[in-house]
């Protein structure tokens, strides 16, 4: 069963954490690139979590579907304007099955690593693949591994360092697991989240999309469509249904 940890304070903290997710140079250039992909049809979010991106796509006059697996996060989302209008299932992107077809499945901000198994991974795949109309898409937003910047012998990577917020990953090279771990700073208060993830390479999940019915399409650095290179730190790729 997928993991969920995004509840209670995390849910309700989910937005300031995430504040520079919100940008709109960030943002806008992931609500341009997803509508483009979904033309005049539905799009499905995985793990549609507070709806940042399904709010901001529905805004351009997107009919966006939801699956979250933590009903607290859910409960953020309908605070906001218009987050009663988003139909979300209440289910893990593994597994749980709509009755209906989507132009487009996207799945943002590395949350396919939150599945802590190759198989859940594959399976997340092929759900979103049952879920696709032909000639569908399905997107994912996710990291590159920071293993080359770690020495010989180390297992932990710092990610952020600020006034605010340290983080921390630490990397199991055997089983392809990280921990994420997280301090937020308030005052004289510390925040500590954790957060377990299995990092996949972009060579895997083209393999799981062939196992799913679905080939490779595109592959960039970033929302922008910067070409993507041995370099980047990030990928947005997008794979097509047959």
């Amino acid at each position: 069963m997928p993991q969920n940890v995004f509840v209670g304070e995390v849910a309700r903290y989910y937005d300031a954490t995430s504040a520079p997710q919100y940008e709109p140079a960030v943002l806008d250039p992931t609500v341009e690139f997803l509508a483009g992909l979904t033309g005049r049809g539905k799009a499905l979010e995985f793990a549609i979590g507070t709806g940042r991106v399904a709010l901001a796509l529905r805004a351009r006059g997107t009919e966006v579907h939801g699956i979250e697996i933590s009903q607290d996060m859910v409960t953020e989302l309908r605070a906001k304007p218009g987050g009663e209008h988003v139909p979300v299932v209440i289910g893990d992107m593994a597994s749980t099955r709509l009755d209906e077809s989507f132009a487009l499945v996207y799945l943002v901000f590395n949350t396919i690593s939150n599945l802590l198994t190759q198989a859940e991974q594959v399976a997340c795949f092929r759900n979103a693949a049952a879920h696709l109309e032909p000639g569908g898409c399905f997107v994912v937003e996710l990291g590159i591994p920071q293993l080359r910047r770690m020495p010989p012998g180390e297992s932990a990577h710092p990610f952020e360092i600020s006034d605010e917020h340290l983080g921390f990953d630490t990397y199991d090279f055997v089983s392809q697991q990280m921990t994420s771990h997280h301090y937020w700073i308030e005052g004289n208060r510390v925040h500590r989240f954790d957060s377990h993830h299995r990092y996949v390479w972009p060579a895997e999940l083209d393999l799981m999309a062939e196992l799913a019915g679905m080939h490779p399409q595109e592959r960039w650095a970033d929302w922008s469509r910067t070409p993507f290179t041995g370099e980047s730190p990030n990928h947005v790729s997008v794979w097509k249904k047959s």
